[in-house]
């Protein structure tokens, strides 16, 4: 009897650690399906934020790292502090153009002095974003190393520039990229941004310009953030940590039932007192 119960237990043990073993490593993140709501005119996808939400929920319920719903919404504090109500960025839907983003600031166009000569003038300013806002202020200024492409619909007419973050010491305004003697027509206006930096708007831009007139486009870019850990990746070792000790504890379980055994299958010692002794 003794030797069957024996056996019974070690068999236990056996199976409660081949569970322990099998569990962290079979352990794997859950995502829970999600439908998007439906991108605006400008091709970004909101979502509004709902109580017991937090960043990182949030940017695994679409399918994002931390970093880029930081990049989406640039105004989120550094300890990502959410309100009910919010609106967030959590996605861009591709649409025509290299950049999705809001619409690049379109100044309206000044007659000059000039007589008309037939041909136009467009100046291109890209500027620090530094709120993320896509508006600029007066304290943002430009930025130097990206490009600005101004291209005509037809082919015919195309020239590159570079970005500047000069100051007119006259004017005390940005210097501008600016395209002199354009014909009139439709153009496409492209511009890249330096490797540092994110743009906050969309990049490309088409317009028309008649003959003697001065148009000019404003473009927003911003820096860089320190980069930040990814919540999926994040979670999924916290589950697999916690699976991990689940299986420890199993294999202590074990453990004990199978040194119980191994004492249940001794025999009992008959010391003098004992009340297992019989005279």
């Amino acid at each position: 009897m003794k030797t069957r119960l024996s056996f019974i237990v070690l068999l236990i043990f056996v199976l409660l650690l081949f569970v322990g073993f099998s569990l962290p490593v079979a352990a794997a993140p859950l995502v829970q399906g999600f439908q998007t709501a439906t991108p605006q005119p400008d091709g970004r996808i909101l979502y509004f934020v709902q109580e017991g939400d937090s960043c990182s929920s949030v940017a695994l319920r679409h399918g994002i790292g931390i970093t880029q719903l930081r990049q989406f919404n640039t105004r989120l504090d550094e300890n990502c502090t959410l309100t009910i109500g919010q609106q967030l960025v959590v996605g861009l839907a591709v649409l025509e153009g290299p950049t999705p983003g809001p619409a690049p600031t379109l100044l309206p166009a000044t007659a000059t002095t000039t007589p008309v000569s037939g041909t136009t003038e467009v100046c291109v300013f890209l500027f620090d974003d530094m709120n993320g806002d896509a508006l600029r202020q007066e304290t943002e200024f430009g930025i130097a190393g990206g490009a600005v492409s101004l291209t005509n619909l037809n082919g015919s007419y195309s020239e590159t520039q570079d970005t500047v973050s000069e100051i007119d010491p006259t004017l005390e305004e940005p210097v501008r990229a600016c395209f002199l003697d354009v014909p009139g027509g439709e153009y496409n206006v492209s511009v890249a941004v330096p490797d540092n930096y994110n743009a906050t708007m969309l990049l490309s831009y088409t317009l028309t310009v008649k003959a003697g007139d001065r148009a000019s486009i404003d473009f927003g870019a911003q820096s860089k953030t320190v980069p930040v850990n990814d919540p999926a990746e994040d979670q999924a070792d916290g589950r697999s940590s916690v699976l991990g000790i689940f299986g420890i504890l199993l294999l202590l379980g074990g453990a004990g039932l199978g040194y119980y055994a191994y004492r249940a299958s001794q025999p009992k010692s008959k010391l003098k007192g004992s009340p297992l002794t019989k005279r």
